[in-house]
């Protein structure tokens, strides 16, 4: 084989290799986001029934609703809302202890049958803190109130 030949092929094998890593990465990456939705994106879109069909998880944010925290055994029920859509939320294990009614919540999981089964609750963690996201959606629906 000449040294053009040579050349050429490891080159072709540099890129080849060099691809393949890349698509790998960006699979590992795609695999571990963790995308954040209200409930007003969830409820009565293409994009709530779609999650809802698969075991995909995502991040729920929104305020936990008055009256909809229901403890049994280890397991919790509440509702997340936004101010125009509700999101029922269950999860099995021991919630924050900054966890109440009224305040801004952030759950990790997915959807099984209507229902978010959380596998991680996030609360917030001072008087004056309210993820982010939560807040814009909040104030996106008029619901925001000073914190």
């Amino acid at each position: 084989m000449k040294p053009k030949h040579r050349r050429a092929l490891a080159l072709s094998m540099t890129i080849l290799l060099a691809g393949v890593g890349i698509t790998m990465t960006l699979r590992a990456f795609q695999n571990n986001l963790l995308y954040f939705y209200s409930p007003a994106a969830l409820v009565g879109t293409s994009l709530g029934e779609e999650l809802q069909r698969t075991t995909k998880q995502f991040r729920l944010g929104g305020l936990v609703e008055a009256g909809s925290w229901h403890v049994t055994g280890a397991t919790h029920t509440f509702t997340v809302m936004d101010g125009t859509a509700r999101v029922a939320v269950r999860y099995a294990g021991l919630m924050p202890s900054l966890f109440r009614e009224g305040q801004g919540v952030v759950a990790e999981g997915h959807f099984t049958e209507d229902v978010f089964i959380a596998i991680r609750v996030l609360a917030k963690h001072d008087e004056n803190y309210l993820p982010p996201e939560v807040a814009k959606a909040l104030k996106d629906t008029g619901h925001w109130r000073s914190q």
